[in-house]
C-alpha cells in the first residue's frame, strides 16, 4: 500500500503542472503485454473452415452436417497429455494433502508461513514446501499425520490409498451470464463461482473393462501403465471429463504462481478444447481432408500406416503398436500446425456436451454450444463429446468428422 500512495502522490504533482489535453489521445496502455508461447503448446491462428463430414458416410450424415464456421486464434497441446505430466499433477494433490497433516498435527519443518515478508499476520497462511517430504521417515509422529492417506491392501500391508487425493478447487462459470440478466434480481454474483472437489488418479481399471473376454498382455498394462517409467511418454488413460477439468485448473494456478512471482500479467486459463475447436486443430488448414494428414488413406504411398487405430480388421500391431503409442509418435503424419495423433492413439474429452442436432442450431462464430445440467439431470444430458478415435478403432472412426461421446 506505501507503494501505491506514493505514486498516487506523484501522480498529483505533475497533474498540477502539467495541462489536461484537449484532444482525444486515449490511455497510454504502459509496457506491452505480450504473452509467451506457453511450453509444448503450439498456435492455432485464426480462420473459418467447413465443419461436419466430408464424405458419403451414412451413419454420420444426420449427426454432422456440413456448415462453414469462423475461429479464433488459441493455443493447443502439440500432443496429449502424457502419464508423466499428468503425474505431475498428481503428486501435487498428494504432496499438499500431506502437507496439511503434516501442519495439523505440528511435524517440525512443515507448519503454515502465518507471517509475510513486512511481519505481518496472514489471515489464510499457505502450506510451506520448502521441507522435502521424507516418505521413508522413521518417525512416528510423521507416519502417525500421513495416517489418514493409508490404507490396507489385499496382502495386508499398509500403503498409501490414491483414493484419498482428491483436489478442491474453485472457478468462474461465466456461462451463467448468458443465460440470466445480470441486472435482475434473479442475478447472484456468487452464484458465478463454482466448487469442486475431484479425486485425480485416473481409473487404471479401464484396461480390464474393455478387455472382459481377453488377457494377453492385459494384466501387466493394468498394473503398470500409469506409474512405470517405460509409459512415461505415452497418454495418460481412464480420466474423466471432471479430472480433464480439475487438471486445466491445476496447470492455470501452476502457471499463475510462476508468473505472480516473477511479477508478470496473468495470461489466459488452460481449458478443455470445444468441439469446433478441436476439429479446426485436427484440419491443420486443409479443407475438407478425411484424415489430418491431409489424404484420404491411412497409409501413406509406401503402405506404412499414419495413425495408430484398428486396421485390417483387428490385427492391432499393423501400424507398429498393438496398445497405445507414444504421444509424440507417427511424426510423419503431423498436420500442418505441427499436431501429433489427432487420429487414433487415443480419443480426446472436448468442452461441449453431446447433442445430435446441435450443428443446426448454433453459432457460426467459435460454435459452442452450452446448458445446465446437475446432479439430477437425466443422463443424456451429462454427455461430452469425445473426439479422434482411438488404438481400438477402426479407420472410419479416427476421420476428423467422427464425433462420438462419454
Amino acid at each position: 500500500m506505501k507503494r501505491l500512495v506514493t505514486l498516487g502522490l506523484l501522480g498529483l504533482a505533475l497533474y498540477s503542472c502539467t495541462a489536461p489535453s484537449t484532444d482525444l489521445v486515449g490511455v497510454s496502455p504502459g509496457n506491452a503485454f505480450l504473452p509467451d508461447r506457453p511450453y509444448a503448446m503450439v498456435k492455432v491462428p485464426s480462420g473459418a473452415y467447413t465443419m461436419g463430414a466430408n464424405d458419403q458416410n451414412v451413419p454420420y450424415a444426420q449427426t454432422t452436417p456440413v456448415r462453414t464456421v469462423t475461429m479464433h486464434s488459441y493455443w493447443m497441446d502439440q500432443t496429449e497429455i502424457t502419464n508423466n505430466e499428468y503425474r505431475q499433477f498428481v503428486h501435487w494433490v498428494r504432496d499438499s494433502i500431506a502437507r496439511v497433516y503434516l501442519a495439523e498435527n505440528g511435524v517440525e519443518g512443515y507448519e503454515r508461513i502465518e507471517e509475510n515478508e513486512d511481519g505481518d499476520f496472514i489471515e489464510n497462511p499457505p502450506l510451506s514446501w520448502e521441507m522435502p517430504i521424507e516418505w521413508d521417515s522413521e518417525d512416528e509422529i510423521f507416519q502417525d499425520a500421513l495416517l489418514p492417506m493409508k490404507s490396507e491392501n489385499v496382502f495386508g500391508k499398509l500403503g498409501f490409498d490414491p483414493t484419498t487425493y482428491n483436489y478442491s478447487y474453485s472457478y468462474v462459470d461465466k456461462s451463467i451470464l448468458g443465460r440470466v440478466d445480470p441486472n435482475s434480481e434473479a442475478f447472484n454474483m456468487q452464484s458465478m463461482i463454482k466448487t469442486g472437489e475431484v479425486p485425480v488418479y485416473p481409473d487404471t481399471t479401464v484396461w480390464l473393462k474393455d478387455f472382459a473376454y481377453a488377457y494377453t498382455q492385459n494384466e501387466p498394462i493394468f498394473t503398470k501403465y500409469f506409474w512405470h517409467p517405460s509409459y512415461g511418454d505415452y497418454p495418460v488413460v481412464g480420466v474423466t471429463w471432471e479430472q480433464a477439468n480439475a487438471f486445466c485448473n491445476w496447470r492455470t494456478d501452476l502457471q499463475n504462481s510462476g508468473l505472480y512471482s516473477s511479477e508478470v500479467p496473468y495470461e489466459t486459463s488452460f481449458r478443455l478444447p470445444t468441439e469446433a475447436e478441436w476439429e479446426y486443430a485436427a484440419r491443420g488448414g486443409k479443407q475438407k481432408s478425411i484424415y489430418p494428414w491431409g489424404g484420404i488413406y491411412s497409409t501413406s504411398s509406401k503402405g506404412c500406416f499414419l495413425a495408430n487405430f484398428k486396421p485390417r480388421r483387428g490385427e492391432y500391431g499393423a501400424d507398429g503398436h498393438i496398445f497405445t503409442a507414444p504421444a509424440n509418435a507417427f511424426e510423419t503424419s503431423q498436420n500442418d500446425w505441427g499436431l501429433f495423433n489427432m487420429s487414433g492413439n487415443v480419443a480426446e474429452w472436448t468442452s461441449t456436451p453431446f447433442e445430435q442436432s446441435q450443428y443446426s442450431f448454433w453459432h457460426d462464430l467459435n460454435p459452442e454450444y452450452k446448458f445446465d445440467a446437475d446432479a439430477n439431470a437425466p443422463k443424456q444430458l451429462k454427455r461430452k463429446v469425445i473426439r479422434g478415435g482411438s488404438w481400438k478403432d477402426i479407420g472410419a472412426f479416427i476421420q476428423i468428422a467422427a464425433r462420438d461421446y462419454e
